[in-house]
């Protein structure tokens, strides 16, 4: 099945970033494009790029166990992504300003899962990614590990992080994160403990965290795109579970 995207508004992206449609309208089809999410930390971070940025827990741990785990995190998403450092949340309660201007990155989409993370993040200054995440980790871990008396590591070492090198590629990996919840076997109480950007896309919540024009503004409107992230999603699982058999295949 096609589906035709009007682009009433085409979105600002770098010199650098590469787009695959040219035409004004945007035939994408979610069985075109298999997306392989490889990890790559030797290429730069530059200026002005999209990144798929993510991680889990060491050893495969729960980094979020109730609601309250969730905003914190989120609110350190929040504050902890502006050039100048705030020292701590704690001290942010007592006097801070919210930031709204000089951002080290722009967020188009996350989504939070028990035991990972998946960020969609354009670099908005020099290392502004690595900045932000080094923050953002250090003080999770750091929130995470007094809460409940543990030391050591929460995350599984060095985020990982994959360049979105085409406007397509932007596309169907917006969908994969927004929701990403529904790529994963997860039980009812696991639900509870899921967050993502996908109601801020819908307009189903106040939130403003991220930045989602440049994703909306490619479709008609929002159900236009809610339909095509729901097709690449079913796209992408049965691509997932077909490397899957390939592999059993080969093993065997």
């Amino acid at each position: 099945m096609r589906l035709a995207v009007s682009v009433a508004k085409r979105p600002k992206l770098s010199k650098n970033f590469k787009i695959k449609t040219k035409c004004t309208s945007l035939g994408v089809s979610p069985p075109s494009v298999i997306i392989y999410f490889v990890a790559n930390r030797k290429i730069p971070f530059i200026t002005g790029e999209y990144y798929h940025i993510y991680n889990r827990g060491v050893d495969k741990r729960d980094i979020f166990n109730d609601n309250k785990d969730l905003s914190r995190f989120l609110k350190s998403v929040f504050l902890f992504n502006q050039n100048k450092p705030i020292g701590s949340i704690f001290e942010y309660r007592f006097g801070g300003e919210t930031p709204k201007k000089d951002r080290l990155v722009g967020i188009v989409a996350y989504c939070l899962n028990p035991n990972h993370f998946h960020f969609i993040l354009k670099q908005l200054r020099d290392n502004g990614i690595s900045e932000f995440m080094k923050r953002l980790g250090g003080g999770y871990t750091t929130y995470f590990n007094l809460l409940n008396k543990r030391n050591g590591s929460l995350f599984q070492g060095v985020f990982k992080s994959s360049h979105i090198d085409s406007n397509e590629y932007l596309l169907r990996v917006s969908a994969y994160v927004n929701l990403n919840k529904d790529v994963h076997d997860l039980d009812k109480d696991s639900l509870q403990l899921t967050k993502s950007s996908w109601d801020e896309y819908l307009k189903l919540s106040n939130e403003k965290i991220c930045d989602t024009d440049i994703i909306i503004d490619q479709f008609r409107n929002r159900r236009e795109y809610e339909k095509f992230a729901k097709e690449a999603l079913e796209d992408i699982i049965d691509n997932k579970q077909k490397e899957k058999e390939l592999k059993y295949l080969l093993i065997d």
